[in-house]
């Protein structure tokens, strides 16, 4: 496969670094500070994005589950309550987008809906991010395409027919499919990571792997495997409060995640077969015949 998407200044498809994304999410827990600081380890890491969540509240929380109580760092409060207090708007928006210009690391999000996919638009930003829950979500991909920016889409929770429905309203000219699996944590068995291969040669886009696993092993065999992108959770501490803390990297895994992508980058090679120059002096020594 050798289709490659553009997102601002990075290329992204086989034979390409792999592009890593820092994923922040919602382990900010609505501080500004605190994004800041998973934005310094995702750049002192090496990584090529973060990526964070944006939601209009009032659409994206059913409205059986708006009133349901539930207990935070903040005090107890409502979930449509608790769903405003951790979601960053324009204020946090600017300083995010002026501080990852600082940082010289892209930054983008997962719109869960419409309206989020207008707000994320006034930033520039340089692509847009599909939650596996929202793979079948059309009226949200049809705004999303008509953005003309590239797209990535997760596929966690998805049937290759929802895949088949989202590809199509996509479009495959600027579509890079990350293969997924939706448990938080996920355990091993269900990384079935060959759905790399089954991706790539069912819709010829380039696929990558965002990952909800602990531990590093399972990222780097999807990169050993084709993955031309990696998307990892990270937090400043997996006891922080928050749903995703548990499956994310703290940063000194991060910073291991990345040398080594970048190391088994090099170790692929091109698949042309040769002798190396440190072969030839034993070569030389070893070899009897010919």
């Amino acid at each position: 496969m050798t289709k490659t998407v553009a997102i601002g200044d990075k290329i992204i498809g086989t034979g390409q670094p792999t592009y890593v994304i820092a994923e922040i999410g919602l382990n900010h827990n609505g501080d500004v500070g605190i994004a800041k600081q998973l934005i310094d380890i995702a750049a002192a890491a090496g990584c090529d994005a973060v990526k964070f969540q944006k939601r209009t509240p009032l659409i994206c929380v059913p409205e059986d589950q708006r009133s349901i109580e539930r207990d935070t760092p903040w005090g107890r409060m409502t979930y449509l309550d608790y769903r405003y207090r951790v979601e960053f708007e324009d204020d946090e928006y600017t300083e995010i987008d002026n501080y990852c210009q600082k940082k010289n690391v892209q930054w983008f999000a997962s719109p869960w809906d419409v309206p989020s996919v207008e707000f994320l638009e006034r930033f520039g930003a340089v692509t847009h991010k599909v939650a596996s829950a929202s793979v079948t979500d059309i009226e949200l991909l049809q705004a999303l395409r008509e953005t003309g920016k590239p797209i990535i889409c997760s596929t966690g929770m998805s049937t290759l027919d929802e895949i088949d429905h989202a590809v199509e309203t996509l479009g495959t000219d600027r579509l890079v499919l990350m293969h997924a699996t939706s448990t938080y944590p996920m355990p091993p068995e269900e990384a079935n990571l060959r759905t790399i291969n089954t991706l790539q040669q069912r819709y010829n886009v380039p696929v990558g792997y965002s990952g909800h696993e602990r531990g590093l092993q399972i990222s780097l065999a999807a990169v050993a495997l084709g993955a031309v992108a990696v998307e990892r959770h990270i937090t400043l501490d997996r006891t922080m409060w928050g749903s995703d803390q548990a499956a994310s990297l703290e940063p000194e895994g991060l910073r291991h995640l990345v040398r080594d992508i970048r190391i088994l980058h090099d170790a692929l090679g091109d698949g042309v077969k040769r002798v190396f120059e440190g072969e030839l002096a034993p070569k030389k020594k070893l070899r009897r015949v010919g």
